[in-house]
């Protein structure tokens, strides 16, 4: 609302237009205030246009009447285009120029991010008009076709031959449907989809038939992106081809499967973890993305806050005990957990992991993969590791009553054990615990850490601005930590100030990457007490909140005061 507070300012609307506005957003435009500015022909559309351009110091831009360079069309699909407003418009010394309709739009600003990195080409934004805007769209008609542009380059297109031998499935041979995959242009096509992805820093690829075309989307810092859409009759042979890279049944489509293989992407090493899903028009396939090269993280590279390092470090210090972190998928425990190996004494210690699938391998860690298809389950490896000898042993995850006993008893027993599970924060690990049928009098000696994190959006070094600190940021930071006792709020760090995330010429959106939001406390005697007498939620949390347990909305405020995430990321939380 703040530019249409600039427009109030500046005499282009009116408060009683405001609200006819706000009321027309509300029944056609799904609440988008802009959309209904910019679709009202009583106002002044030109000087709306230019004060915006001033508002968000992007300079204009203008291609009417234009002819746009046909290649131009091939480095943003359309549907991208449709969907974030946004358009290549032009090629300046080597600069890709970008138009954008809505300089407020989050996601327009990160599908320009991940255009950035899957291209490696510079970019620079432009200010575009809807009448422009519809302009190019009219250009893309006719001359994108109906595979993506990172497919142009390819003959997708199957034989007579091919496609009658796909169409059998189930009655074609397991021969017949591997000499289609391996000799056919699919060979390439899946192969561009790898290596788009790993350039465009994705970590996991979604590939899924509509009925009318087939979506191959791309999760890139959390959020997905359409990145390329394909024929429909390509849509067997992909699927095809990535079930013979991840050595699974070809002639399975009735229930999901799981798989994986390695592939080289630009000269280095990159693991894919395969899932597919039975749905109405077919298999939907879901690959996770382990670039091994990057290298596993270090505790100091979670950048964790100083006391949140210390009491992890201090964790690791015990002889024995368990350590659990709590999360959602995709939330960075297995990063976290990987961090906490590598600050172990991996030669003067045995450390055993038992990991469904092993992610990363880890210099000095004995690793080994469940496999409940075969009876080798996280509970029955934990008692074949406990005759291994260690001193430290990590468990992918707590599942199950069995793996949650057998993970206590092998704390008590004089073992270091490191897990996971799922809750929604790190007060919640005791109660799952003792839903799991483990006794409180058990958890109390042995709970050594309790943890919960997410993953937030990260900044980027050359998008950050200082600004005076709003009254709202400062009421609301006030009122989070109002119930912090006084010893820990004074050595929080709330100037006048604070760091807003603003678009760069490196990094159009302003963020790049993730970064870790945690929630921790350790076990005392007073957690102990609460532990063997009331175990709720609500006390354990009192309990760590009077000893200065920090929520992770309040690490992910501190986070943003220092200018490592964005502001509007602590509403995630």
């Amino acid at each position: 609302m703040s530019f249409v507070r600039e427009l109030l300012d500046q005499g282009l609307i009116n408060e009683s237009k405001l609200q006819k506005l706000i009321n027309i957003s509300e029944t056609k435009f799904n609440g988008d205030i802009n959309e209904a500015i910019s679709s009202d022909e009583e106002l002044d559309q030109e000087k709306i246009f230019h004060v915006k351009s001033k508002y968000f110091g992007i300079p204009e831009i203008s291609v009417s009447g234009q002819k746009l360079d046909p290649t131009l069309l091939n480095y943003i699909p359309e549907e991208s285009v449709v969907q974030y407003k946004i358009a290549a418009v032009g090629v300046d010394g080597g600069v890709l120029n970008i138009g954008v309709v809505d300089p407020s739009n989050t996601q327009a600003m990160d599908a320009i991010q991940f255009i950035s990195s899957k291209n490696g080409v510079p970019y620079k934004i432009f200010l575009l008009s809807e009448k422009d805007f519809q302009y190019v769209i009219e250009s893309y008609k006719g001359l994108t076709g109906e595979v993506d542009s990172a497919l142009s380059d390819l003959d997708s297109e199957l034989t007579k031959a091919d496609e009658e031998i796909l169409k059998k499935n189930t009655e074609s041979t397991e021969i017949d449907k591997k000499k289609i995959v391996e000799e056919a242009p699919i060979i390439k096509v899946v192969a561009v989809i790898l290596r788009h992805a790993v350039e465009g820093r994705a970590s996991d690829i979604h590939i899924e038939n509509t009925g009318e075309k087939v979506k191959v989307r791309f999760r890139v810092d959390g959020e997905l992106h359409t990145s390329l859409t394909l024929p429909t009759k390509v849509y067997s042979g992909v699927v095809a081809r990535i079930k013979i890279l991840a050595k699974l049944r070809l002639d399975e489509k009735r229930k999901p499967q799981d798989g994986g293989f390695s592939a080289k992407v630009n000269g280095r090493k990159v693991d894919f973890r395969v899932s597919t899903f039975p749905s109405y028009y077919g298999e939907k396939v879901v690959m996770r993305i382990l670039d091994t090269e990057k290298g596993i993280k270090t505790l100091e590279d979670l950048n964790m806050s100083e006391p949140h390092y210390q009491m992890v470090k201090e964790a690791l210090k015990k002889p024995y005990g368990i350590i659990l972190i709590t999360g959602p998928t995709g939330s960075g425990k297995t990063t976290t957990l990987y961090g906490m190996l590598n600050a172990l004494d991996k030669e003067g210690k045995n450390i055993v992991s038992l990991e469904d699938p092993v992610e990363y391998v880890v210099d000095g860690v004995n690793q080994s993969q469940v496999m409940p298809e075969i009876g080798y389950t996280f509970a029955s490896g934990l008692r074949s590791i406990l005759r291994q000898d260690p001193d430290v042993i990590l468990v992918g995850e707590i599942r199950d009553k069995e793996t949650a006993k057998l993970a206590i008893q092998a704390a008590l027993t004089g073992h270091l054990v490191l897990s996971t599970l799922h809750t929604n924060n790190s007060a919640g690990v005791i109660p799952r615990l003792i839903d799991m049928e483990v006794d409180p009098f058990l958890i109390a000696p042995t709970l050594v850490l309790a943890m919960a994190q997410r993953l937030a959006k990260a900044t980027c070094e050359d998008s950050k601005q200082e600004v005076p600190m709003d009254e709202a940021t400062r009421v609301m930071i006030n009122e989070q930590f109002k119930d912090l006792p006084d010893e820990f709020k004074s050595k929080l760090s709330i100037g006048n100030t604070m760091i807003q995330t603003v678009p760069s010429k490196t990094c159009p959106s302003g963020t790049k990457g993730r970064m870790a939001v945690f929630e921790m406390f350790p076990i005392d005697k007073d957690i102990e007490k609460v532990i063997l007498e009331n175990p709720t939620e609500l006390n354990i949390q009192k309990v760590a909140r009077e000893k200065g347990m920090i929520t992770m909305r309040e690490d992910a405020i501190q986070k943003a005061l220092a200018g490592k995430i964005p502001m509007q990321e602590i509403y995630n939380f």
